[in-house]
């Protein structure tokens, strides 16, 4: 007897190979059975009457360490079909938590960290937290949170007892279930790491045969450099490597994808296991305080904000940004028309949402770098801002090549309390959807078959996990069901918290969470810790 039988259905496998009708039989959580399958066999049978039935998807790239803790059911993710994310990218991670970590969030961090209790420590004690999830969640942690609980926001190189004592928490984390490590290498404090101290953490990784997860150091100007230290550290550690969310950034970047690409090919030739994920956006999203320098970050948020109350201090940045050359920056790449204010804090500053610097600085008659500074001393410097600055050719040519997987970039959001709040960028809720709709159906830049795989298997193979994306006797039932005719995103840049249409069912460990596009409150997700 199975629990659940999804009838005549069109099966793709997530293997890249042509799709097939078929039943599927699911029973204790996993896929029992693929094939005829008699109808008084089950305890729930839903007829699919030709819907496209697929592995869950797997989000290789996501931030929802937090927000998972305070919307366990994962709307926004498992909406779209996305039944496992890989959390603590970009170089920050949920642990490890001292006492510093504690005060600096508590004092700068946004309402959603002011809302937390922070009384875990370790990556166990945190992964424990997680037991009643709608979504599977994949562990990285974070160099950069590593690194602050040794050394602070410190741009100095670490002494031998501090590379140590990093080392030791990055071994302590994988021993507890992470798969890798990542780095967030414009962000301070990746952005005041050497290659050399990545290299010597990245061989521990390279121990518990780990993952190396990079936002490189540079997405414009410095793209290819940036490319090629992701190589030399995959080269000389011999880790896995993951470039998150490839993309050239700046109208006078756009075509170099193309080198970065053939640096993968070349790369891989030689030996080395480079990929990449990408989101199907021209629109980027990060903090509006990553546009300033590295040096004006050094000594933690509270120095930053002590600098940005000082002219001096103003004038040296706003130098900096204007003249530097071999430094990536957003307001340089882009302009002041591109960049949007998506989130923040405070009740008085909710009319900036969703308007340009551009449009801010001509209301409050104020050069638009004053605009910047103001707005962050305001707000704590907590503003999350959207960038438009990629080119779609670039999105197309990235999203065709073989190395490529699928990664939101987002956090699993839902449209009301505090993680409604604000108009974040539409990946949250719509980056799955988005590539079967438009790139796949609308723009046929792929087939169905290989876009599933960019979603499915090719993650899972990468992180290693076992019994995970595809659809195959003996294997957990992770499963999205859509109407290839009409699945599309809705969520867009104005109204971002937006569900998208076409999915019917999602399937989380043969429970079902998703039933006609609608949420089950079913919590059946778990930890996937590190089998490798």
């Amino acid at each position: 007897m199975f629990d659940v039988i999804l009838k005549n259905a069109k099966i793709i496998d997530g293997s890249g190979n042509p799709w097939f009708w078929g039943d599927l039989g699911i029973a204790n959580g996993r896929i029992e059975k693929i094939g005829k399958i008699k109808t008084e066999e089950a305890v729930e049978l839903k007829d699919l009457k030709g819907l496209v039935v697929c592995p869950g998807f797997i989000d290789m790239h996501s931030h929802s360490d937090l927000p998972i803790l305070v919307n366990p059911t994962a709307e926004s993710k498992v909406m779209q079909g996305v039944t496992t994310e890989v959390i603590g990218n970009c170089g920050f991670s949920a642990v490890p938590v001292t006492n510093n970590i504690i005060e600096h969030l508590k004092e700068y961090g946004d309402s959603l960290a002011k809302k937390l209790d922070w009384n875990w420590r370790s990556l166990r004690d945190y992964l424990d937290r997680l037991n009643k999830i709608s979504i599977n969640i994949v562990p990285l942690i974070g160099q950069g949170t590593i690194r602050i609980a040794v050394m602070g926001f410190d741009s100095k190189d670490p002494t031998k007892r501090e590379l140590e004592r990093m080392k030791g928490l990055l071994r302590d984390a994988l021993d507890e279930g992470a798969v890798g490590l990542s780095t967030g290498l414009i962000y301070p404090p990746g952005s005041f790491t050497k290659t050399e101290e990545l290299i010597e953490l990245v061989k521990i990784v390279k121990e518990y045969n780990g993952l190396y997860s990079t936002h490189i150091r540079g997405e414009g100007g410095t793209l290819v450099e940036a490319f090629k230290e992701a190589i030399r550290i995959g080269r000389e550690s011999g880790v896995r490597v993951e470039v998150s969310h490839h993309k050239a950034v700046g109208i006078q970047n756009w075509g170099r994808v193309q080198e970065t690409l053939e640096l993968i090919e070349r790369a891989r030739e030689e030996g080395i296991d480079i990929t990449c994920d990408q989101y199907p956006y021209t629109a980027s999203s990060t903090s509006l305080s990553a546009c300033l320098p590295p040096w004006a970050h050094e000594g933690g948020g509270h120095r930053l904000l002590e600098r940005l109350k000082d002219p001096y201090e103003r004038k040296r940045i706003t130098e900096y940004i204007e003249r530097r050359e071999d430094w990536d920056n957003v307001i340089r790449q882009s302009n002041w028309s591109r960049i949007r204010i998506a989130t923040v804090n405070s009740e008085k500053n909710k009319n900036l949402e969703g308007k340009t610097l551009e449009e801010i600085a001509q209301v409050r008659a104020k050069d638009p770098f004053n605009v910047v500074f103001d707005l962050l001393l305001e707000e704590k410097g907590n503003v999350s801002i959207i960038i438009f600055e990629i080119d779609e050719d670039d999105l197309r040519r990235v999203m065709r090549h073989p190395s490529t997987m699928i990664g939101s970039d987002g956090s699993c959001l839902t449209p009301k309390g505090i993680m409604g709040r604000g108009k974040p960028h539409p990946r949250n809720y719509g980056t799955y959807p988005r590539v079967l709709g438009r790139y796949v159906r609308e723009e046929n830049i792929l087939t169905l078959e290989e876009a599933i795989r960019k979603m499915t298997s090719f993650p899972a193979q990468k992180l290693g996990l076992k019994d995970r994306g595809l659809l195959k006797e003996g294997y957990f039932a992770d499963i999205v069901v859509f109407d290839p005719q009409r699945i599309n995103d809705r969520a867009n840049y104005e109204d971002p918290h937006q569900f998208p249409e076409g999915i019917e069912y999602v399937l989380v460990r043969g429970e079902i969470v998703v039933e006609k596009g609608e949420h089950t409150g079913r919590t059946p997700g778990d930890v996937l810790r590190n089998e490798l």
